[in-house]
């Protein structure tokens, strides 16, 4: 019941009703230990290079889990409800459709790179080609995409040599590890991913300023 009056709360500041107030910060709402689920820098790397021009959408699922990973590990939903707006004087500013929170990334190339590769759909105000048809439900069009890319995903494991289940989700995980293994504190990789509570970074963060946040995310990308 506490995760789903967390999910009504968190739906009310997305539409402004009310103010974030992080009023579940300390209260337990079943998020229990994460199994891990990051894989190596090189193996990423290895996804990226991966010839798939033949298999589009197979190139697509690797393209999308990639933006992820390059934003910091923005979940997908958050990449599926991204607008064009969002995307101004060289940085990206969206609020975490989970949390409510409000995030700031630096453009850098290789997010632009896929962007241009799809090109930019003037139906749709958003900034990726996850919700493209004005005429649908836009929920269902998510769900789609995210059922639809994690079976794609599969396969471009498969291909990469990895034998353990590769998701969007594991994007975020990757991230995360990457940065630790870069050294990179941990305040700043819970800054950088959006986390808003103890039992999902273990740490207790005060606001960081978002270049340092920008610099860490640039530290990890220069390997690409």
């Amino acid at each position: 019941y506490m995760r789903i009056l967390r999910a009504v709360y968190n739906r009310a500041v997305e539409k402004e009703l009310t103010e974030q107030k992080h009023p579940f910060k300390h209260v337990y709402t079943g998020i229990g230990k994460t199994v891990k689920r990051a894989i190596p820098l090189k193996t990423i790397k290895r996804i990226k290079e991966l010839d798939l021009l033949l298999k589009p959408h197979l190139e697509y699922a690797r393209d999308m889990f990639l933006f992820s990973f390059y934003t910091r590990g923005m979940s997908f939903i958050d990449m599926a409800y991204l607008k064009k707006s969002d995307l101004k004087n060289g940085t990206i500013t969206y609020r975490r459709r989970k949390t409510g929170q409000q995030l700031t990334i630096k453009w850098e190339k290789c997010m632009e790179d896929i962007i241009a590769k799809y090109g930019t759909n003037t139906a749709t105000h958003y900034l990726l080609p996850i919700i493209t048809n004005p005429c649908s439900d836009e929920r269902t069009q998510y769900r789609n995409a995210i059922c639809r890319i994690n079976v794609a995903l599969k396969e471009v494991a498969k291909l990469a040599g990895l034998h353990i289940p590769l998701t969007m989700h594991v994007a975020r995980h990757c991230w995360a590890s990457v940065a630790k293994s870069k050294n990179i504190p941990l305040s700043v990789i819970s800054e950088g991913m959006g986390h808003d509570s103890e039992e999902t970074t273990r740490i207790y963060l005060a606001s960081l300023d978002t270049s340092v946040v920008d610099k860490a995310n640039s530290l990890i990308l220069k390997d690409f």
